[in-house]
């Protein structure tokens, strides 16, 4: 099994073009992703009564088809831990953090065609209100890119909750479009069979095209046990696992084991190339594999 290599940031930052390629997209200053081929996950967490869209705490799964393939949340953390927006692009508070406003992006489209607006956030977050958005008071559409929230306490790390897989941005009021998949991610869905695998091709035109979502199409597979996902990526049925524990691996060479060897939450196959720094905060580089890695 192989360490990933030490990056000497004083180096790749030593040249400008190196410099500008970090700042957009996070990537080493190796060969430039390219679009191309299939990713194929197998994955722990599946159960026969997943429905997409649903409210809820969903296994690993059905949190990397949320918010690593289909939908998107309103702010994402980044593989270094910074926070990012998403469907956000600036958002401020009031001086107490009880209030906040998010600028939403505009000329973003679900897959059905429909644009993305701040109605979508406030009928997203509605159902979550009674859970993880528990300290929402309300939700008050703004204009058509803007959202004001009010929280009955105070909290400064409140935009940095909303890139949790839950808080994903559904089509507004509609739980028929939500559990066929329709969502603002780089992937639209082409087949789910609950609790067994989804398939989802890439969107032609997306707002990240160019800094992420370089597979043409992302394949996950349901297999509950360890041993099973190990067997799977020896023999090359799959590029990529979630798993706690080497031992089912073996001494294979070909393997890269992330965040790091001791202390594991995901095994890749080297035929996947990876990013320069891969996010550990959940498993999968942050549950955007699909995003964020490609064919080497």
């Amino acid at each position: 099994m192989t360490r990933r290599p030490h990056i000497d940031r004083r180096a790749l930052f030593a040249s400008g073009a190196a410099a500008a390629l970090l700042a957009a997209t996070g990537l080493s200053a190796g060969p430039a992703p390219a679009r191309g081929g299939r990713l194929r996950m197998a994955l722990s967490g599946a159960s026969r009564d997943d429905v997409l869209g649903q409210v809820g705490t969903p296994g690993l799964f059905m949190q990397v088809a949320t918010a690593g393939v289909l939908f998107d949340t309103l702010t994402e953390i980044a593989a270094d831990g910074t926070l990012h927006g998403e469907l956000a692009v600036a958002w401020h508070s009031n001086a107490d953090a009880t209030r906040w406003e998010f600028d939403l992006r505009r000329n973003v489209a679900f897959h059905d065609g429909r644009f993305f607006s701040a109605d979508d956030v406030q009928a997203s977050f509605a159902p979550l209100q009674d859970g993880l958005l528990s300290d929402v008071e309300s939700v008050e559409v703004a204009g058509s890119q803007r959202i004001i929230i009010h929280l009955r306490d105070g909290d400064p790390q409140f935009p940095m909750r909303l890139s949790h897989p839950q808080t994903v941005i559904l089509p507004g009021g509609d739980a028929a479009s939500a559990a066929a998949g329709v969502g603002t991610g780089l992937y639209r869905l082409h087949e789910f069979r609950p609790g067994r695998h989804l398939v989802a091709y890439r969107v032609a035109d997306h707002y990240k095209d160019g800094r992420a979502g370089w597979f043409d199409s992302v394949e996950l597979v349901s297999l509950p046990a360890d041993e099973v996902r190990a067997e799977a990526l020896r023999d090359h049925f799959v590029d990529a696992v979630d798993l706690e524990h080497p031992a089912d691996l073996g001494d294979l060479e070909n393997i890269t084991l992330l965040p790091r060897e001791d202390f594991m939450s995901t095994a890749v196959d080297q035929r996947l190339a990876l990013p320069a720094t891969v996010g550990s905060r959940w498993p999968m580089d942050n549950l955007r594999a699909a995003e964020r890695w490609w064919m080497a």
